[in-house]
């Protein structure tokens, strides 16, 4: 048995990988990866595999960053971990204050955990301990889009729409309740995506006057729902939403763990919403709770946040230690992944990165019209920023799978969900760079259409 396979074995037999059915792998073999390399991974074949995903929409500058892992190595001479209850670092001060100024100091509280999941938890408790020590015990219930997803934590499921993740622990779980998603697939003819959202907005607006008194916040991911299929929508649904929250007091929650940290064009998918962070206010006000993950840290470690405002810090400000926000982690605000996370930011502010985006976005939205716009298999080619989309019709059974492999055939790191395969790559794809993923992708759909046509 070579080292390889030996790898491989041990890891079949002792790691229980996530999302995964574990039988699938008897004929899906797991691959080895053993370096990475800017926009590149390395398995132990020396196989060079395009991440298109950016291992699950984390890593934003590349694996090895030369300038994160300097920064990591500074960071590890000084100081590793320290609580953050009773004890305070420079990084994290720093990463709160940068992360404050990024809104423009609307959201100037932030508080640290490790995963999104996580994130989401944080700001539901907030939420409705918020309206507790406010007055108001009775706002308890979450209100979510259709298709919603949030994470896969008993708490978090509660806002979560997506039945395979839903549905298998719905006896744990405390569902909140849903209203439509103005997905821009189902504008009908002679309808705007602007105009289909407001329709949306309107049976929002009909829930929350029905139930507003016993709902304390309403959750979104801007722009884009990501594990439902990349559903994209039109920003004047969540203009709408922002208002309705204010008229019948319920928070808002802007989950942008997937969209946050330049993915949707702008760094806070916000900014899309109510306006540059650093001009001046508009009527549309900034959401109550703010969520980050993934990309924050570059894709170097675990690390998530949720940002809020004053009022909502104020509310817990007291001598009783009941009316504390009573929430914890024990690497919560760790060094080493704030430190990670200032080096992220300092590459955006250093490098022009939401400029040469709009750039790329662009060179990526056409070498996949090319590639795709006519092909009959693909519907609804979309893109927000650097994240594109497209679903397959009748997509044949073990199709996403079939995919996913052909493309590590083709040199690409793509995961479709379900029938639809989307693009989340690195910020430092060049041209020929993005010529290869789309390549890469066509030749990939072609064979997984093509083995089932077999």
């Amino acid at each position: 048995m070579s080292r390889t396979e030996d790898l491989l074995a041990r890891s079949l037999a002792a790691v229980w990988h996530p999302c995964t059915q574990m039988k699938t792998h008897e004929t899906l073999p797991l691959v080895p990866i053993v370096r990475g390399e800017g926009a590149w991974l390395i398995d132990a074949q020396g196989r060079r595999l395009m991440d298109g995903i950016s291992s699950w929409w984390v890593n934003l500058f590349g694996h090895c960053n030369p300038r994160i892992n300097a920064a990591l190595r500074a960071q590890l001479e000084t100081l590793e971990h320290a609580m953050l209850a009773g004890f305070t670092h420079a990084p994290v001060v720093e990463l709160s204050e940068r992360l404050a100024a990024l809104t423009g100091h609307r959201l100037g509280h932030a508080f640290y955990a490790s995963d999104g999941a996580s994130a989401t938890e944080i700001a539901l408790k907030m939420s409705v301990h918020y309206w507790r020590n406010a007055g108001h015990p009775g706002k308890t219930r979450f209100l979510s889009l259709a298709g919603s997803y949030h994470g896969e934590t008993v708490g978090a499921l509660a806002v979560t729409d997506v039945p395979v993740f839903r549905d298998a622990y719905a006896p744990l779980v405390r569902a909140g309740d849903t209203v439509p998603c103005p997905d821009t697939r189902r504008v009908r003819e002679g309808e705007t995506p602007a105009e289909l959202a407001h329709h949306a907005a309107d049976l929002l607006e009909a829930h929350l006057e029905a139930h507003h008194e016993g709902i304390a916040a309403l959750i979104v991911e801007p722009l884009v729902q990501g594990a439902a299929g990349m559903v994209m929508y039109d920003a004047e649904y969540l203009r709408r939403a922002r208002a309705l929250c204010q008229r019948y007091r319920v928070h808002l929650i802007a989950d942008e763990i997937a969209v946050g940290c330049g993915r949707s064009g702008t760094f806070f998918a916000w900014e899309q919403v109510a306006g540059p962070a650093e001009g001046p206010d508009t009527e549309v006000g900034w959401p109550d709770f703010l969520c980050l993950s993934k990309g924050i840290s570059g894709g170097y470690l675990p690390l998530s946040l949720v940002l809020t405002r004053d009022e909502i810090y104020r509310a817990f400000y007291d001598d009783r230690s009941t009316r504390a926000f009573l929430h914890s982690h024990s690497y919560t605000g760790n060094p080493l992944a704030c430190r990670a996370a200032l080096a992220t930011l300092d590459i955006f502010a250093e490098d022009g990165v939401i400029e040469a985006n709009r750039s790329r976005a662009r060179l990526l939205g056409e070498a996949l019209a090319q590639r795709f716009g006519s092909q009959a298999a693909v519907r609804h080619l979309r893109q927000t920023g650097m994240i594109a989309a497209f679903d397959v019709a009748e997509a044949p059974s073990g199709f996403a799978h079939r995919f996913f492999a052909a493309g590590l055939e083709h040199g690409v790191l793509l995961r479709p969900i379900g029938n639809t395969v989307y693009f989340m790559p690195p910020y430092i794809l060049d041209e020929a760079d993005i010529a290869h993923l789309a390549d890469g992708a066509a030749a990939a759909l072609a064979e997984a259409l093509h083995r089932e046509a077999a």
